[in-house]
């Protein structure tokens, strides 16, 4: 070989590997729940109690007539005593806790996904709007629930199969620009501003 002639660098397998393999997109589907436990929006409180005492959940999506109009949580069952217009009524003699229907504590405007969306999204969802669970509608019908639990299971499940290897870019790899953290970086002085009660 002449000393013209020139050889490409050889590279380590290790070298050419990616610095992180990401898993492709998930579909809420794969880590619903469903069947689903629900209640009629008629069904008295301590039916709801019950419910969600005999199937360990703390979640009741609420229909009326088959049409998903609500969401019911342990929160809001528990929040009774503390609101000022139910211990108004709760003070007259007449009214008692057991005769209050499901429609009248639970959360109307319910959020939604559709089972193609991606586990990313729902999660998003959940933490900006502060959702410990979102039902999953398709053509209009309940057809599953996704919880904290179950997207807490799905990135286990995910970071453990799907992320191959992670690792930090050497120095000299370092982009100047700004690197998306994914969440609120505190300014330099240290300071950390919260997003507000219970996170």
């Amino acid at each position: 070989m002449s000393r013209s002639q020139t050889t490409k660098p050889r590279t380590s397998p290790r070298a050419r590997q990616p610095l992180a393999v990401w898993f492709e997109p998930a579909p809420v589907r794969q880590w619903m729940r469903r069947p689903v436990v629900t209640v009629e929006a008629d069904a008295l409180v301590p039916n709801a109690v019950a419910m969600m005492k005999a199937h360990q959940v703390r979640h009741l999506p609420v229909l009326d007539g088959g049409r998903l109009v609500g969401i019911v949580t342990d929160r809001d069952l528990r929040q009774l005593v503390f609101d000022p217009a139910i211990r108004a009524r709760l003070d007259q003699t007449s009214y008692l806790l057991s005769a209050l229907s499901v429609r009248e504590v639970m959360t109307w405007g319910v959020v939604t996904v559709r089972p193609d969306t991606d586990m990313r999204e729902a999660v998003r969802v959940m933490r900006e709007q502060k959702l410990g669970a979102l039902p999953v509608v398709s053509g209009g019908k309940l057809v599953g629930i996704l919880t904290e639990r179950d997207a807490l299971k799905a990135l286990e499940a995910l970071l453990r199969t799907k992320v191959s290897r992670v690792q930090p870019l050497p120095a000299s790899q370092m982009s100047a620009e700004a690197y998306d953290h994914g969440f609120l970086v505190p300014a330099r002085d240290g300071s950390w501003s919260n997003e507000g009660p219970g996170n």
